[in-house]
């Protein structure tokens, strides 16, 4: 129940901080991706913020034994760069910008954001479905049968 509790507080800080970085409107967005037009840096700026905040409570963190709500820190992530990490990084960019939205954003903004945010977090969770199902399918098979 604490878990999930700081896990509301920690998603209702994030709304607010996009929503007071101006990160729900899409132009904002489009703005900093059009680097050979108006570009528009705010987007930096709150992406530094957001580092350089992280960055100082992470070395508070790990100084911890555990973390408070959980047993151990997660593993480190893999570091390598490969196809799979460049072709999801191309498709997420094709999508921000065709959209304007990243998740977080879309799904801060879906409550008010009208039809065209509903229909992009609609299409967002049917895309993470389908992946999901395409990994499975993947996935090799192992029984837990003796065989």
């Amino acid at each position: 129940m604490k878990a999930a509790v700081m896990a509301g507080l920690a998603g209702l800080l994030f709304a607010l901080g996009l929503g007071m970085g101006g990160m729900t409107n899409p132009a904002k967005v489009v703005g900093f991706l059009d680097v050979a037009g108006a570009w528009d840096p705010s987007l930096a700026f709150v992406m530094a913020g957001a580092l350089g905040t992280y960055g100082l409570l992470r070395k508070l963190i790990v100084r911890r034994a555990r973390p408070v709500l959980a047993k151990d820190f997660p593993p480190a992530p893999s570091a390598v760069v490969d196809g799979r990490l460049v072709g999801g990084a191309a498709l997420f960019g094709i999508g921000w910008g065709l959209s304007g939205y990243c998740p977080g954003p879309a799904l801060v903004s879906a409550p008010v954001g009208g039809a065209t945010v509903l229909l992009f977090v609609g299409a967002m969770l049917v895309g993470m479905g389908v992946f999901r199902a395409w990994e499975v399918l993947r996935a090799p098979r192992t029984s837990s049968q003796p065989g």
